[in-house]
């Protein structure tokens, strides 16, 4: 049966206080070995990739809407707390409006050449710090055709709430890893067969147009940071560097709509 939220102080429901602190969140979360999954649509994905839920946190309503995980979370033994609207915000700092929340168990990340085992087109995502841009970009990664995602050790945590619920939970269907170091690790892509790519603003790139010509067969497209774009280190590393044609005065685009115009210009046919 749910439990009824009673004491916001137990311990058992630590999961889920101040879940809008970013700062605490993000550095918490990971060791802890938790995610915080939002909404029936990326509960279900989590579920369907595999992910094991510690417990939820649910709205009454929602408890009939969503009776087959409350039946299955019974039978496994893993708990169900419910309370009214207001309670739950004050236990997670938000109001719940997507019905349901729950706690999943992390996994370990897989090791690089598993995750690009049979891929050949892949995003690398060095050092972006905003978690809807990461979100953003697996979700573009999995509608266009990129086979996996690699974040760099700066970059943004693909399974913070924010990231998981603006991919749609599209984080659970791209596989992923960190590469780590970067951008040391460029050779190793180049061992596994990956010709890197760099999207950047530079004398010596050449257009998007110009690459989906003739692309490489497997490939490695590299999206650089918010503010400052891609370092010079890594721009030195990369085999070639990319633009994308533009008009109206403008030089750039946001970094996951960037992302998505080169995947599908680079679309494997």
């Amino acid at each position: 049966m749910p439990i009824e939220l009673t004491d916001l102080g137990d311990s058992a429901l630590r999961d889920y206080v101040g879940l809008t602190d970013v700062a605490l969140r993000t550095r918490a979360e990971p060791e802890m070995g938790l995610f915080i999954a939002e909404s029936e649509k990326v509960i279900r994905r989590a579920l369907a990739a595999g992910y094991r839920p510690r417990s939820y946190l649910m709205g009454r309503r929602w408890l009939s809407d969503l009776v087959d995980l409350v039946a299955a979370a019974e039978r496994d033994g893993i708990p169900v707390y419910t309370g009214d609207a207001a309670t739950i915000e004050a236990l997670a700092g938000f109001h719940l409006h997507r019905g349901a929340l729950a706690s999943m168990e992390r996994r370990p990340l897989p090791e690089l050449d598993r995750v690009l085992a049979g891929a050949r087109r892949v995003f690398v995502l060095e050092d972006i710090v905003d978690h809807t841009n990461v979100g953003a970009a697996f979700r573009s990664a999995a509608a266009l055709g990129i086979d996996a995602v690699l974040v760099t050790p700066q970059c943004a945590d693909p399974l913070y709430r924010k990231a998981i619920r603006v991919s749609m939970g599209t984080v659970f269907q791209v596989p992923w890893t960190r590469i780590d170091p970067w951008p040391g690790s460029v050779d190793a892509l180049r061992a596994l067969g990956f010709t890197t790519v760099a999207l950047a603003l530079s004398e010596r790139s050449v257009t998007l147009d110009e690459l989906a010509a003739d692309p490489p067969e497997r490939l490695a497209l590299v999206l650089g940071t918010e503010g400052d774009g891609l370092t010079t280190r890594t721009l030195a590393a990369v085999d070639h560097t990319v633009r994308i044609p533009m008009r109206g005065g403008v030089d750039s685009l946001n970094v996951a709509a960037a992302g998505a115009v080169a995947a599908w210009a680079l679309r494997v046919p």
